[in-house]
């Protein structure tokens, strides 16, 4: 939790439906294929002070302000431009001490960001649309037509919709 005066200090545990605080907020911003600078609620970047201290005072990215996320089985830990890595202290203030990632240096991260899922991504594009639709486009992808004409059933598509309820459309459509 970022403070007013620049320093970090552990915040107060959160439920997992609850969103965080605006001091609880930091942005990544990616410096290069392995580093990355924390930008606090405050506008000002995380960095290492010469005794270990983390702080956010500066207003640009240079050397002091980029970190690098180390992970190993599934858990990531910060290393500072000291070579220690990120961890609470006794009195709960973030600093860089331990030169070995240990279970307290391991962080848990939440994310803000909504993940834009495609609902139809398991479904190939064939069968994508209306039930006429996905019959043409199999007919297209499947049939040889050497005049140039597509050969659709005009019959009724009520049964290819049962079977794609039933999981048969492939084997109704062979049918037709």
């Amino acid at each position: 939790m970022a403070l007013d005066n620049g320093k970090f200090t552990l915040g107060p545990p959160r439920n997992e439906g609850d969103g965080p605080e605006p001091e609880e907020i930091l942005t990544a911003v990616k410096v290069n294929d392995t580093k990355i600078a924390l930008k606090s609620g405050y506008g000002k970047y995380l960095s290492v002070e010469p005794g270990g201290t983390v702080s956010g005072k500066a207003e640009a990215i240079s050397v002091r302000e980029q970190w690098e996320p180390v992970i190993q089985e599934g858990k990531m830990a910060l290393n500072g431009t000291n070579g220690k890595f990120m961890a609470p202290n006794d009195e709960d203030d973030i600093v860089c001490e331990s030169s070995t990632a240990g279970d307290s240096e391991m962080l848990k991260i939440r994310l803000n960001l909504t993940l834009e899922v495609d609902p139809m991504e398991n479904i190939p594009k064939e069968e994508r649309g209306k039930i006429k639709e996905t019959e043409i486009n199999y007919v297209k992808k499947f049939q040889s037509f050497q005049d140039r004409r597509l050969r659709v059933n005009e019959g009724d598509v009520s049964q290819i919709k049962k079977a794609k309820k039933d999981g048969t459309l492939h084997e109704c459509l062979l049918d037709r």
